[in-house]
């Protein structure tokens, strides 16, 4: 017996059923071409991952169902070649996560989904109900069962498969990217597949939407828990991988990536799909000489293409030479059209509508802050006027502590680098020169800062990054207590302060653009903390 499976890693857009419907088919053909007996696309593959609202529409269902049915008479032409696909069925007032197996014009038989993750940033149980019975199916001789996804990250449904005969586990998957997961998911497979006897195909998702990144990485797995095959990170990747009875033969491994490169090339996909799935021309970014904004425009211009990025330096009276320096030699270095708008006069102008409302009082955040909201309104008229997005430049430190100003640099449409720390900003901004000496040296060295006063240092306001960013990841990402953190040694009056302003910072955060998520909890979906609230511990 013998049995060839190919993984189409592919990314689909939500709600194009008629993209997604031509790309499946295109995958297929080309599969079949190199001679697979079966075809394993992603979980939801035919509607995008996660549809969320657009599932409670009939007229979604409808379309889904037809666009379905027609691929199933496309691909009738690739006779006995097995096309696992994804979409939704509804059965009466029940809507089930499903897979369904086209094969010469007609529909086999559908598996619905067991398992429905409610955590994080899964909401699946809003949608659907899940479903309690195997599907197997034969091909060559060999029996071949369907989960999804979570199914196998509980025993569950692939003992059940197990029992109704199933060798071979083929798991279409939309399993949304954080740092190192691969790693989580060879884990869970070796316990809850291998440890059954059985070998898997696993097909995960590639892509971004909104801020979830789909990292692909999908694989094969042998009952004795060894991978025999490893697809590609952040890129759609067709591969065939053979079989001997029910074990796989070696295929193709893709090179594992170091963490910052797994998370550069993430953040490459979620502003390259962003920005080309929502229509916009291009990317602008207001660039200050920092840091951030330096990683933000390498990210943006690897991610669109020079000629789709657009730099803005806004330079105020606190502006530094060096900065404006670094910043010609940046755009210079990566070759993208450069701007300098002073907001001198604007700033004067502020400050002389607001002189009789401010009279006796000292200058403060107040006057800070109409400068980084001055900068805002520039870059949001660019946005009007040319219709390409402002990518914002603030990180995950400065939004869980509000070192960031409403209306001012965090306004634009999305915020690249939104849970990126600021000890990880440094070291991607390292690796990408590796790749090429795009940043300028003293970007990395030079004390940040906002420039919005004299002689301000981000120091000043915050404690060391490395120790803002480690109380930042207990608290948030571990859900750790402000006594546990104090008690693994962080003084008391820093870890006090921190989590105070997480907590009174979050009506900000609210209001501030979708960013790509790269760790286990960002502030995003999975965040959930109440903006009025009097819990203290």
């Amino acid at each position: 017996m013998s049995l060839q499976v190919a993984i189409a890693q592919i990314n689909s857009t939500v709600g194009d059923l008629a993209g997604n419907s031509a790309k499946i088919a295109d995958f297929s053909r080309r599969a079949a071409a190199l001679g697979a007996d079966i075809v394993l696309t992603p979980e939801l593959s035919l509607t995008g991952y996660p549809p969320e609202d657009l599932l409670l529409r009939n007229v979604f269902h409808d379309k889904t169902i037809q666009t379905l049915d027609l691929l199933a008479a496309e691909l009738s032409a690739l006779k006995d070649v097995h096309v696992l696909v994804g979409h939704h069925v509804e059965r009466g007032e029940k809507r089930f996560n499903a897979c369904s197996v086209l094969v010469n014009g007609s529909i086999l038989g559908t598996y619905f989904k067991h398992d429905l993750p409610n955590y994080t940033v899964f909401d699946e149980k809003r949608y659907f109900v899940p479903g309690d019975e195997a599907f197997v199916f034969d091909v060559n001789g060999i029996r071949l069962g369907i989960n999804i996804c979570e199914d196998v990250w509980f025993g569950r449904a692939p003992a059940q498969a197990r029992a109704a005969g199933a060798q071979v586990l083929l798991v279409p998957n939309s399993s949304p990217y954080h740092m190192n997961k691969l790693h989580d998911r060879y884990d869970i497979v070796r316990e809850n597949v291998a440890g059954l006897g059985m070998s898997i195909v696993y097909a995960n998702m590639v892509g971004g939407q909104d801020e979830l990144i789909f990292d692909g990485n999908s694989f094969v797995m042998n009952p004795q828990g060894t991978v025999c095959a490893q697809m590609k990170h952040c890129d759609e990747d067709l591969q065939v991988v053979g079989f001997d009875g029910v074990t796989p033969l070696p295929g193709s491994i893709a090179g594992e990536l170091s963490t910052e490169g797994q998370v550069y090339q993430a953040l490459v996909l979620g502003v390259r799909d962003y920005v080309g799935k929502n229509g916009f021309p291009g990317g602008i970014i207001g660039l200050s000489g920092g840091v951030d904004s330096a990683l933000t425009l390498a990210v943006a211009v690897d991610a669109l293409g020079a000629d789709r990025v657009r730099a803005v330096m806004m330079p105020s009276p606190y502006t530094s030479e060096i900065s404006w320096l670094d910043s010609r030699d940046m755009v210079k270095r990566i070759g993208v059209r450069y701007d300098e708008i002073p907001i001198d006069e604007c700033f004067t102008a502020f400050r002389h509508t607001l002189a009789s409302q401010f009279e006796g009082l000292q200058e403060d955040a107040t006057e800070e802050n109409i400068q980084a909201r001055i900068r805002g309104t520039i870059l949001m008229a660019l946005s009007n006027k040319f219709g390409s997005i402002v990518l914002t430049t603030g990180n995950k430190s400065e939004m869980a502590v509000g070192y960031c100003t409403l209306y001012g640099d965090m306004a634009g449409g999305f915020a690249v680098i939104k849970d990126i720390a600021k000890t990880l900003v440094y070291r991607l901004c390292r690796y990408r020169n590796k790749v090429s000496d795009v940043i300028p040296e003293r970007i990395l060295t030079r004390a940040p800062s906002a420039e919005l006063k004299p002689g301000q240092l981000d120091q000043d306001s915050l404690p060391p990054y490395e120790v803002l960013d480690a109380i930042v990841q207990m608290f948030m990402e571990e859900n750790m207590g402000a006594a546990e953190i104090i008690n693994a040694g962080y003084d008391k009056a820093v870890v006090e302060r921190i989590t105070h302003l997480m907590k009174i910072n979050e009506y900000k955060r609210r209001q501030s653009p979708v960013g790509i998520r790269i760790t286990p909890r960002g502030f995003g979906r999975d965040w959930r903390y109440p903006i009025t609230s009097k819990f203290r511990d």
